[in-house]
């Protein structure tokens, strides 16, 4: 029966069934087959329901919310002047200051999304009028996107934390180091790049210089409260001062405070578009999310998750590296298919039973399936963010998603990293 649900959902998927009817269906078909079965119809309604009564998933609209606020008032764009007056002026500067402002976004917004429109959206023409690649620059953006769900605060953390129990603060704050790690790997192929096609020089040194001319301290002043953000957001979960859900209502005031009252980006009047926006993007998030709480609950019912470790602890020997080497495969894989937040929501509660069996700590497999679905992101041909950055650039997807396949390669890289040495993520804590 557990394989007979997971090949309706992998069915559903290959044939382009919308992943809600794919996912609904393969949960009831238990109680279909026997109707006998504890999870029939009523006990998956009222569990759709009842999964949703969760106080740590308020977090996600919230940030969803903080994030389109501080998208719409433009934060990026000083964000990135700011980061320009620094490493600028360096071979590669500008792309990789467009790395780390795509970083430092994912502070904010927390959506891998968000982070490719709103930097994409000011950096690709920026970067274009310095005579880079068009192509090369959305695929730069598209891949650097990715970090907003790496970078705390991280939606699909909340996910991952809300799914299996384990801290979501802890996991925000393991997602740092592996964040900055993935950034440097992205910056180091953008160096690569440069030295091999070469840049105008002086014509970013013009650009540079005229950013130079406002001064540091203007520069500082116009960029503080964007810079302050995220300091305020994990400064107040690691202070043990909030909750990661009241750090997520804590900076949807933060953010309307900032744009409106201190930059003047936005009006009250745009909230109305910014709360629909909002609803948009989460109504499909919480019906793919309450449905895969719900097929979890239902595969524990049949003991899928302790079937699932008896064969890894048989078939892989113990072996904790093997087991981490096939997870990413099927998540590279699956990630070019299938959200992060869906992906996050039905398997890391099988995964985790295995993993802990195996020696694995529960935060540093949320980190390891967050940072491999993100890769996801980028992927062609369905990588969501490739989605994002090429109308940005009025081309085809295929050919941004083919230019950002070194990007991956660096991304990939530090994946490896990440996954093998498990003090990049769990050294802050303690």
């Amino acid at each position: 029966m557990i394989l007979s649900m997971i090949l309706i959902l992998l069915g559903g998927l290959l044939l382009g069934i919308p992943i809600a009817v794919a996912l609904g269906f393969s949960t009831i078909l238990p109680s279909l087959m026997d109707s006998a079965f504890t999870a029939n119809v009523q006990y998956v309604v009222r569990c759709v329901v009842s999964a949703l009564d969760s106080t740590p998933m308020l977090a996600i609209p919230l940030f969803i919310l903080s994030g389109n606020i501080m998208t719409k008032g433009k934060i990026s764009e000083r964000l990135f002047n700011f980061f320009a007056y620094f490493i600028g002026d360096f071979p590669a500067g500008i792309p990789m200051t467009a790395i780390v402002t795509c970083l430092f976004y994912g502070a904010i917004s927390g959506s891998g999304v968000a982070t490719t429109a709103a930097v994409g959206g000011m950096a690709i023409p920026f970067l274009t009028s310095l005579g880079y690649d068009k192509v090369y620059s959305a695929a730069l953006i598209a891949t650097a996107g990715s970090l907003g769900v790496i970078i705390p605060p991280s939606i699909p953390f909340v996910t991952y934390g809300v799914v299996t129990g384990v801290s979501i603060g802890s996991l925000f704050i393991a997602g740092i180091i592996p964040g900055i790690l993935i950034g440097l790997s992205l910056m180091v192929y953008a160096y690569i790049y440069a030295k091999v096609h070469g840049e105008d020089r002086e014509k970013i040194s013009a650009k540079v210089q005229i950013l130079r001319s406002c001064g540091l301290w203007v520069l500082l002043k116009e960029s503080f409260w964007a810079l302050l953000a995220p300091v305020i957001i994990l400064g107040g979960i690691y202070g043990g001062i909030v909750t990661p859900t009241e750090a997520a209502a804590v900076s949807v005031f933060y953010a309307l405070i900032v744009c409106i009252f201190i930059y003047k980006s936005l009006t009250l009047g745009s909230l109305g578009e910014i709360l629909t926006d909002t609803v948009k993007s989460y109504a499909p998030i919480v019906v793919l999310l309450s449905l895969a709480i719900v097929f979890g609950r239902v595969l524990a019912l049949l003991q899928a998750p302790a079937v699932l470790r008896d064969f890894v602890l048989t078939n892989f020997a113990g072996n904790k590296y093997i087991f981490l080497f096939a997870l990413n495969v099927i998540l590279l894989i699956l990630g070019m298919f299938m959200d992060v937040g869906p992906a996050i929501a039905i398997l890391a509660p099988m995964m985790l039973t295995s993993a802990v069996a195996l020696g694995v700590s529960p935060v540093h497999l949320g980190i390891i399936m967050v940072v491999t679905l993100a890769i996801g992101m980028a992927t062609p041909p369905f990588g969501v963010d490739l989605f994002v950055a090429a109308p940005l650039i009025k081309e085809q997807v295929m050919k941004v998603g083919i230019k950002a396949i070194p990007f991956i390669l660096a991304f990939i890289v530090a994946l490896m990293l990440i996954t093998y040495i498990p003090q990049l993520s769990l050294v802050l804590l303690g």
